[in-house]
């Protein structure tokens, strides 16, 4: 059977096929200055009849009845489309035209009660199970691994939209199946908000956030997904695990925080009770300049260390500031007017902060104060609300850019982690020291930038991005041994291999440098009890 629902992405690469990036005059030269272009080779877009999959394996009837036929999908544009990822790796496996893995079916329950008798099926006939919800994944979450099993399946959970507002507790059951936008408009038409935005929001799932334990840009002020969960369930192959309606509980370890963050590997999450709040009813964006990366940081520190963190805060390093004024996404303003309009403010560069005030009016105006006072002390200079909302409007728009410069040859990818404050300093210039090495070696040409992007009393993640040439041997062989490098620095510099991005396939091999021997063994206790067959997305969180 074929025709899965949710066609309206590029079967090839990210979101709306009617929406196109543009490389600035700017943007190209730094570009050619850097030697990217120049050892880039163009990538062509395949015909989609023209993909070469692996042979699919039929489903065992049992499975098929327990999902019901009408459920089952077969072509090859779904297998396609449940094949990979939105990885750099995994969008140029499917410009190659040829994927080394696919499902053998997609499966759309339908239904959170059609789960338990499908899994119970697909574990007593050896199928194994990728939960998936929008296919965004960065890290190979949800790549369909067979492993030991004689066929996989990708368990789609698009019919799983519902939504139960509670107005008088200010929580919601969310659907895992509910794509960003979608959840928000649910929300926003009882004057509500979840205030989760990650830069895959438009695309990714309520499911997709909990599993992977996500972070959003308005994480300072909203928090990270898994604050904002109240209650979970979560449904395995040997039952159902239900977690208690309640703001706290001291009853044992945090089942809860066992589910959140569990990638598939346990079972599936239907469904997520979350805390939400009124809309904001007031916002302000705005862009400052601050004389460098580690200025900027450590006002964001003082800021969060006095518990006084806007909405939104980032601070990008001097090279990231200088792609941006290339590009003119964050500033609203092009470069030669942007650079005229710094040096009126006595500023020739440094890093570029952005910042968003939201809430009542009053609490806008509050966060704005604290966050100014902090500026001003130290040194910032402010550049106006345009560079803001400028920053605002493009801030999903990363991955069309990303499509842009693939269709060049260019190589562009992302990792991230965080660390405590007394770390920081050193882990940033660790893993830039290791990510250029490592591209020299592999004989790439091209820039590394970082910005902070979510910061706690503590300590405050990196987010790096890197736009190379694909190197001598092509970037689907050089850019793993590039970010081996940087997991290696990261881990001997004291910091997380990932902090939002989560696990996956790609982050596995490095999970026991992070939780140590005997917290792998408890994670694979937990899964035994869970999952016995080991059906629930294989090769993923423990390799």
């Amino acid at each position: 059977m074929s025709l899965d629902p949710r066609r309206d992405t590029r079967w090839w690469g990210w979101g709306d096929p009617a929406e196109r990036a543009t490389l600035s005059d700017a943007a190209e030269r730094m570009l050619r200055e850097h030697g990217v272009i120049d050892g880039a080779r163009p990538a062509a877009v395949p015909e989609l009849e023209r993909v070469e999959l692996p042979e699919a394996r039929p489903l065992p009837r049992a499975v098929i009845e327990a999902a019901g036929p009408e459920s089952v999908f077969t072509g090859a544009e779904d297998r396609i489309r449940h094949a990979t990822g939105q990885s750099y790796l995994d969008l140029l496996a499917r410009r190659s035209g040829r994927l080394e893995l696919a499902p053998d079916a997609v499966i759309t329950a339908p239904s959170a009660e059609a789960l338990l008798p499908l899994l119970e099926s697909c574990a007593a006939n050896g199928v194994a199970v990728v939960p998936f919800g929008g296919g965004t994944s960065v890290v190979g979450g949800g790549a369909p691994f067979r492993g030991e099993f004689s066929q996989v399946v990708s368990l789609d959970l698009v019919n799983l939209r519902g939504i139960e507002i509670d107005p008088v507790s200010m929580t919601a059951r969310l659907g895992a199946g509910l794509r960003g936008p979608e959840a928000e408009a649910l929300l926003g038409a009882r004057g509500l908000t979840l205030g989760h935005f990650p830069q895959s929001f438009e695309y990714a799932t309520v499911g997709g956030f909990a599993a992977t334990r996500s972070a959003g840009q308005s994480s300072s002020g909203y928090g990270r997904f898994d604050s904002l969960v109240s209650a979970i369930r979560l449904v395995t192959p040997t039952g159902t695990l239900e977690t208690p309606e309640t703001p706290h509980t001291a009853i044992g370890p945090s089942l809860r925080e066992l589910v959140v963050g569990s990638e598939g590997i346990f079972g599936v999450i239907p469904d997520v009770d979350v805390r939400v709040r009124p809309a904001p009813a007031a916002q302000r964006r705005e862009a400052w300049m601050v004389e460098s990366f580690e200025a900027g940081n450590a006002i964001v520190r003082e800021l969060a260390q006095a518990g006084r963190l806007p909405t939104v805060i980032r601070v990008s390093d001097e090279v990231e500031t200088e792609v941006s004024l290339a590009s003119s996404a964050p500033t609203g303003l092009a470069g030669a007017a942007f650079r005229r309009y710094l040096k009126s403010r006595r500023r020739e560069g440094g890093a570029l902060m952005i910042l968003s005030y939201e809430g009542t009016a009053e609490e806008a105006r509050r966060q704005r104060g604290d966050a100014v006072r902090a500026l001003k002390a130290g040194g910032g200079a402010y550049l106006g609300q345009s560079g803001g909302r400028g920053w605002a409007r493009g801030r999903f728009h990363g991955p069309y850019l990303r499509e842009l410069l693939m269709d060049r040859g260019i190589l562009v990818e992302t990792f991230e982690t965080a660390a405590q404050w007394r770390d920081h300093e050193r882990l940033y210039r660790a893993v830039r020291k290791a990510v250029d090495g490592a591209m020299s070696g592999e004989g790439m040409d091209g820039v590394v930038m970082c910005h902070l992007s979510h910061a706690y009393p503590d300590g405050a993640s990196l987010y790096f991005t890197v736009i190379s040439s694909p190197g001598r041997d092509g970037g689907a062989a050089a850019w793993p041994r590039v970010k081996a490098a940087a997991l290696e620095a990261i881990q001997a510099s004291g910091g997380t291999i990932s902090h939002h991005h989560a696990t996956g396939r790609d982050h596995a091999p490095w999970v026991e440098g992070e939780l140590g021997e005997l917290g792998v063994e408890a994670l694979r206790a937990v899964k035994e009890r869970l999952d016995p067959a080991g059906g629930m997305n294989p090769g993923k969180l423990l390799a």
